[in-house]
């Protein structure tokens, strides 16, 4: 960010309308990039949806994966890892709906940048996941 650039707020971060703007794009590659892992890790035999978070992840890090699909993953995958959101985490049945609904819309509306490769890593990632979790 320049000297003269706002900080984003969540909020801002989180704003579809917003997900290409660049300064957004890099609070969301920091977001992801730090806290990714450590909630997939701690979640992942909780969840259903894990595979699909994966996946996402493993597309917006593929370099060729478009710079826009990119954005739009990367403003998902902040969703999923902000601890703060439409339902809260801590509840139990019910506390990730909303990040699974985020992980849903963007695969129906983005799924087909998120190739085989992809799809494989997440399976093969999800697995030593759920064994290290056993």
């Amino acid at each position: 960010m320049t000297a003269k650039a706002k900080p984003v707020t969540p909020e801002e971060a989180l704003d579809p309308s917003r997900a290409l703007v660049p300064s957004v794009q890099r609070v969301n590659e920091v977001r992801v990039s730090k806290g990714f892992w450590p909630k997939i890790r701690r979640t992942a035999s909780r969840i259903p949806f894990a595979g699909q978070a994966l996946s996402v992840w493993f597309a917006a890090r593929d370099p060729e994966t478009p710079m826009a699909a990119k954005g739009i993953m990367m403003g998902a995958l902040a969703y999923f890892v902000l601890p703060v959101d439409a339902i809260p985490d801590i509840f139990a049945g019910i506390g990730f709906t909303d990040d699974a609904a985020v992980i849903a819309a963007l695969i129906a509306t983005l799924g087909a940048n998120i190739r085989k490769r992809h799809k494989e890593q997440a399976a093969e990632a999800l697995q030593r996941l759920r064994r290290d979790d056993a």
